[in-house]
């Protein structure tokens, strides 16, 4: 019999049955390609869902439909990189679970050389983490990823053919800087730092300019998040001198994170600019030329970015209604997949509502926010909770009472 492959009959966080649609998200295929594959019609795919079976040893009984073997799955097993990364990121996750997961990814030998199959598999990692992170937050398993991205540090070490060198580069890049986020979500600001500037050096190594200005993109909204406002705009002013090699929605991601660092520092026509600018280059995107990890930046996305950008001007008085307007098209637009950016606008909007208009509405708004914050391991937002009760307070609204 041929191996099985992955599917869960267990949601990772709430321990109920899953769907077929929750399957394919995993997966990141169709709904009607699962069901292909489930009848055993779907040769194309097959390879691609043996070798991550294979290669993360899941076990047989947290799964439930097969697959023929394929004559190359014994060299695939070969590889130990993968060998915990789904069951991580789709695993019921215990205390105990993540305890042995990371004994297991420690064990993980360096290998001597490095070619397209581990640097696939490093860019898989990355991307399967950054899914996890988006819709879970950052804090329950980064420390699993911090040793899978040490890992794969080791690679850039090993010896690996002049072709594949900057793919390795971009790939441990963009662990590094995924990482680096979750770490971030989870308030570990050392480490973030850390794996902010490993991602930045792995970028400029190979002069790959559209990784860099991610990097230098989310190192800016780390920076003032910790208050550290001039460096967040050092980061970005960098990171626009890169703008004629980026796409526009890259650009309208750079003029959205120049916005929230103007905001900070209280130049309301700046931040004003800013926006302009994004909002022209987003209306000019084009989601087929963008990077795979501009996926998520789509018109939600851009909404609530722009709108936290306005939030910092709008609590004190100005452009109250437009950042209130982006922020509730950004909670009406994100889907479960970008479930912690949709909770941290709901928070933001609650907040909003708070300092400026009616305290009913606004506790209507907040009681929401806050159901949607604890399905989330993400500190930040629980910073940003924080942060709503305070306004709660200010506007004399109760958000732990029941609304008449």
């Amino acid at each position: 019999m041929g191996r099985v492959i992955y599917a869960f009959r267990t949601h990772p966080m709430h321990q109920t049955s899953i769907t077929q649609l929750d399957v394919a998200n995993w997966l990141d295929i169709t709904q009607a390609t699962l069901s292909r594959i489930e009848t055993g019609d779907a040769p194309e795919v097959m390879s691609k869902l043996i070798r991550w079976a294979t290669i993360l040893r899941i076990p047989e009984e947290l799964l439930w439909f097969r697959l023929p073997h394929r004559d190359t799955v014994d060299e695939v097993d070969r590889q130990g990189f993968l060998r915990v990364a789904a069951a991580t990121a789709a695993a019921v996750v215990s205390p105990g679970s993540v305890l042995r997961l990371l004994d297991e990814t420690r064990a993980t030998p360096i290998p001597a050389r490095v070619g397209a199959v581990e640097i696939a598999q490093i860019r898989d990692a990355a991307q399967l983490f950054a899914k996890w992170d988006a819709t879970y937050g950052g804090a329950l398993v980064r420390e699993v990823v911090a040793t899978q991205l040490r890992i794969a540090e080791g690679y850039l070490d090993a010896q690996c053919a002049p072709c594949d060198r900057a793919d390795l580069y971009l790939a441990v890049g963009s662990l590094a800087h995924t990482a680096a986020f979750m770490a971030f979500d989870a308030c570990a600001h050392n480490d973030a730092e850390q794996m902010f500037g490993l991602a930045r050096d792995c970028a400029k190594e190979v002069d790959a300019v559209h990784l860099h200005a991610k990097v230098l993109s989310s190192m800016t909204r780390h920076a003032i998040w910790t208050g550290k406002n001039y460096d967040g705009l050092a980061h970005i002013q960098e990171a626009l001198t890169l703008a004629p090699s980026l796409t526009a929605t890259e650009r309208a991601m750079l003029y959205t994170a120049e916005a929230r660092v103007r905001a900070k520092l209280g130049d309301v026509q700046a931040v004003l600019t800013a926006v302009g600018h994004a909002d022209e280059q987003f209306a000019n995107s084009s989601p087929a030329n963008d990077p795979v990890w501009m996926r998520y930046y789509d018109r939600a996305q851009h909404a609530g970015d722009t709108g936290h950008a306005l939030f910092d001007i709008a609590v004190k008085g100005s452009f109250t209604g437009e950042a209130r307007d982006r922020l509730s098209t950004a909670v009406r637009g994100h889907t479960d997949l970008a479930a912690r950016s949709r909770t941290m606008s709901s928070i933001k909007l609650a907040s909003l509502v708070m300092a400026t208009g009616d305290p009913n509405e606004a506790r209507s708004i907040g009681s929401a926010a806050l159901t949607r914050a604890n399905a989330l391991h993400s500190r930040r937002a629980a910073q940003d909770v924080q942060e709503l009760h305070r306004y709660a307070r200010r506007a004399g609204v109760d958000l732990t009472a029941t609304p008449a």
